[in-house]
């Protein structure tokens, strides 16, 4: 972070890093505004009350050849004093062999982190080193901030040294490459701290230093060789860690052993991980991750003055993931696209004609992740077919179950929906391909959402209601939503329990309207639901304050285009309004400006297509039909489901050859793929030929 010397009322309290980090997940100006009203220039009472109390703080400091390093100064009670609001003293020094002693010359900057673990309770300052004696420190205090208590374990302190000198007996191994026993320290760490810094913008003097906590479960930590991959989860979005190594990628690791008092001092370089990598998407609860190589280290063994009790995980860090989940998740990866066998392990009818099926992996494989709103696809084969049948449903249970829960309704002429209301069982098993789509929730900032729904199309909203409530309860960041519900009536209503559940116990930050075609004999308005007909812009007016909303829409057809048109008229734009049709129809959309749409080469007049790994050639005219229409001609038996594009189930390699799309898929496609369901030979590709 800035220090104080730079601090005006205009300047930012954040640096150039800090900055891009906080514009890449759309926080910056927020951020902006929070950081001028909790960052100060000294150190209120409460902080410098609670440093008084503690037995050890965390230190960052930077060495004589720019390696930073993240340490402890340990002392009695009392040990740490600050005789006025922008003052620090402490009455300890390092033990021989830590490379902080280098890092503590006057005119030092040096990042400290108060922590206490039996409380959780943390605070940072940034400072300045005015005087260093055998004694002791003197410090400049430039920033001081207090932080939230996630994903610290809470720990009792026992105390195994008392008196003025401490640790007379360690005993300092250096480090080059980390030997077993580092790894198994590392291993089975559930708290580390990590100490980095910027310096001037010409590569000069160091301009500031931070030292942070990181914290997860045991195993949050993956090792391979000298590197080492830490997640990185939702935080405070100040980005004092990542925005150093953003500008300057050199870190500095404190792994403390608890229990045998010994301590791992660790310094090398960083690289940031993003959001899209496969790790990052692979560990339940990251949104980044960064990987440290090793330069050198050292080991003091019997370090710490006192032994650290493990008394219970923070939620938030039970609400994460480990290496040994991530890596069997990136396994699982490499089979997304294949068929896999699913246990139905229980059933529940959620109203008078949508029933739920709970499916778990048949093996001891694990359930891929998804986000909210995704479908899966799923494949039976109802009695009297010849062949198995696909369909794809929408995943209502949330993305951190362990578990896919499909709601299905049953529709009069559905061969599907009606086999598995009246055929599917406890305990049989279907084959599943694991969730995809893009009607998924942007988690990157906390605007207010509103999900309406009508009839079946509530599954996905139930889905994301349960995410962001489970986001809260883990993180503490609160997002505002609120669900608007249509459906023919209360006992053709799914969900209705379960949302006022969540909205019950979310401090009114999730608000669930029920609105019914017909109220039945008992039906109270105001109680069973909140008013019949359609849902109109009165509706929407009172339940809404002035705001900037994302809008989700999901339900049939008409449902869908009669929301969208009444959130275009009233002002919404049409960025913010992410749409879920179900069948062929697709959503009439307003754009916010005209743009030009992307030039589509026209369709074939003569053409070959070529099934290659059927060894089936035929020949297509233009106007003739779809790719997977061919190819059900010849035979053969692709996987589909929508039929118009918004599904994915039917993407095929393409080996040779180009094609059109006669109507626009809004299903996502990964390169040398096509949606055969609504494409046909473009012009100029007299042979198509496609892995089928």
């Amino acid at each position: 972070m800035n220090t104080v010397t730079e601090t005006t009322t205009q300047a930012s309290p954040f640096h150039r890093g800090e900055q891009a980090l906080q514009q890449r997940v759309g926080v910056r100006d927020s951020m902006e505004e929070i950081g001028r009203s909790v960052i100060r220039d000294h150190m209120p009472d409460q902080h410098r009350e609670f440093y008084a109390q503690l037995p050890f703080i965390v230190v960052g400091s930077v060495d004589n050849r720019d390696w930073p390093w993240a340490s402890m100064l340990q002392g009695n009670s009392g040990f740490v004093q600050s005789p006025d609001p922008r003052t620090l003293q402490i009455q300890a020094k390092p033990l021989p062999g830590d490379p902080m002693i280098e890092g503590i010359a006057p005119g030092s900057r040096l990042g400290l982190l108060g922590i206490e673990l039996p409380t959780r309770r943390r605070n940072r300052v940034n400072v300045r080193v005015t005087d260093s004696t055998d004694s002791g420190l003197s410090l400049a205090v430039d920033q001081s901030f207090g932080n939230c208590p996630q994903y610290i374990q809470r720990r009792s302190i026992d105390f195994v040294q008392q008196g003025e000198s401490l640790n007379d007996s360690t005993t300092v191994k250096p480090l080059t490459r980390l030997d077993n026993s580092a790894r198994r320290l590392i291993a089975s760490a559930d708290t580390l701290f990590v100490a980095s810094y910027i310096a001037t913008v010409e590569g000069g003097a160091v301009e500031g230093v931070d030292v942070s906590h990181r914290g997860g479960k045991a195993g949050f930590v993956r090792v391979e060789d000298n590197t080492l991959t830490i997640p990185d989860y939702s935080g405070n979005n100040f980005f004092n860690t990542l925005g150093n190594l953003a500008v300057n990628p050199k870190a500095g690791l404190l792994f403390p052993d608890f229990d045998s008092g010994d301590v791992l001092l660790l310094t090398g370089r960083a690289e940031i991980l993003w959001e899209d990598d496969p790790q990052v998407r692979a560990f339940h609860g990251a949104e980044r991750a960064w990987q440290f190589t090793l330069d050198h280290g050292v080991r003091i063994e019997g370090a710490l003055r006192f032994r650290g009790v493990f008394e219970d995980y923070a939620n938030t860090s039970l609400a994460t993931g480990d290496w040994e989940q991530a890596e069997a998740t990136l396994a699982g990866e490499k089979q997304r696209d294949t068929w896999q066998r699913f246990r139905v392990a229980d059933i529940t009818d959620e109203s008078t004609v949508i029933r739920s099926f709970t499916l778990v992996p048949a093996s001891n494989a694990t359930p891929l992740p998804f986000e909210a709103g995704q479908f899966l696809t799923l494949r039976v084969t109802p009695p009297g077919t010849d062949s198995p049948v696909c369909r794809t449903y929408t995943v209502s249970s949330a993305p951190n179950d362990e578990h896919y829960r499909l709601s299905v309704k049953r529709e009069p002429d559905g061969l599907v929906s009606n086999h598995l209301h009246d055929s599917l069982q406890a305990g049989d098993e279907v084959e599943i391909k694991a969730p995809r789509g893009n009607f998924t929730l942007d988690t990157s900032h906390s605007r207010p959402l509103v999900l309406l729904a009508g009839g079946v199309g509530i599954t996905p909203m139930m889905s994301m209601a349960q995410d962001i409530a489970n986001r809260t309860a883990a993180t503490g960041q609160r997002r505002e939503v609120t669900i608007f519900h249509s459906a023919q009536d209360s006992q053709q209503r799914a969900f209705a329990d379960d949302f006022r559940r969540l909205a019950k116990n979310s401090d009114g930050a999730i608000r669930y309207f029920s609105y019914i075609d017909r109220a039945l004999p008992g039906d109270r308005e105001g109680i069973d639901y909140d008013g019949t007909g359609y849902i109109t812009a009165d509706d929407l007016r009172r339940a809404l304050p002035l705001d900037d909303y994302d809008f989700y829409l999901c339900g049939p057809p008409a449902f869908m285009q009669s929301i969208y048109n009444l959130l275009r008229e009233l002002g919404v734009r049409d960025l913010r309004i992410h749409a879920e049709a179900f069948g062929p129809a697709a959503l009439t959309r307003q754009p916010d400006e005209a743009t030009a749409a992307a030039p589509q080469p026209g369709e074939a007049s003569l053409a070959t297509i070529d099934f290659s790994t059927s060894g089936i050639q035929t020949s297509w005219s233009r106007g003739g039909p779809s790719i997977l229409e061919v190819a059900e001609a010849q035979g053969l038996t692709p996987d589909y489901g929508c039929r118009n594009g918004t599904c994915g189930t039917c993407a095929t390699r393409v080996k040779q050859g180009g094609v059109r799309y006669r109507s626009t898929p809004s299903a996502s496609v990964a390169d040398g793929e096509v949606l055969i369901c609504c494409a046909v030979p473009a012009q100029g590709d007299e042979r198509l030929v496609l892995e089928l």
